[in-house]
């Protein structure tokens, strides 16, 4: 997280070989601290990041994302291989750094759960054919997505 957070620092070279940065650098650690707090992770911070549970490794990629301060944040199936707890806490985690953050978030999941419970708007894509585009109940209950998601009547009977 602290290597992202150097992204966005401004020293250069010089200011740095003579820690004329260390007001800057106090800065960053905290807020990779506070990153860390706010994603559960500041208890692990000083493991190695590929011991730890996956799903921690997940909000770790999160936060060095987040360390960028970016201004669209793409998660990208971020609950593939999460179980109902994690992909839970996963929600909550998301509607977090949507309210505490200035940046938009792209969601690409299978999760229709977390999709619905999280995103404010949705597009539906089947085989890479656009479907629709709406709130979570207009998605739900548009005939295209059913048939995409659920089969068709046609095929029930056959």
């Amino acid at each position: 997280v602290l290597i992202a957070k150097h992204m966005t620092v401004k020293a250069n070279p010089f200011s740095a070989t003579f820690m004329m940065n260390r007001e800057e650098e106090k800065r960053i650690r905290q807020e990779s601290m506070d990153l860390l707090e706010m994603l559960g992770l500041a208890d692990v911070k000083n493991d190695i990041s590929t011991s730890l549970p996956y799903g921690k490794q997940r909000h770790l990629e999160i936060a060095r994302a987040l360390a960028t301060k970016p201004q669209l944040l793409l998660l990208d199936e971020p609950a593939a291989g999460l179980n109902d707890v994690e992909t839970l806490q996963l929600a909550q985690l998301i509607r977090r750094i949507r309210d505490k953050f200035d940046c938009s978030i792209l969601l690409v999941e299978h999760d229709m759960r977390l999709v619905m419970d999280v995103c404010d708007r949705i597009c539906a894509i089947s085989f890479g054919k656009f479907l629709a585009e709406g709130t979570a109940k207009e998605i739900q209950a548009n005939p295209l997505v059913q048939e995409a998601y659920l089969g068709s009547k046609e095929e029930e009977h056959a």
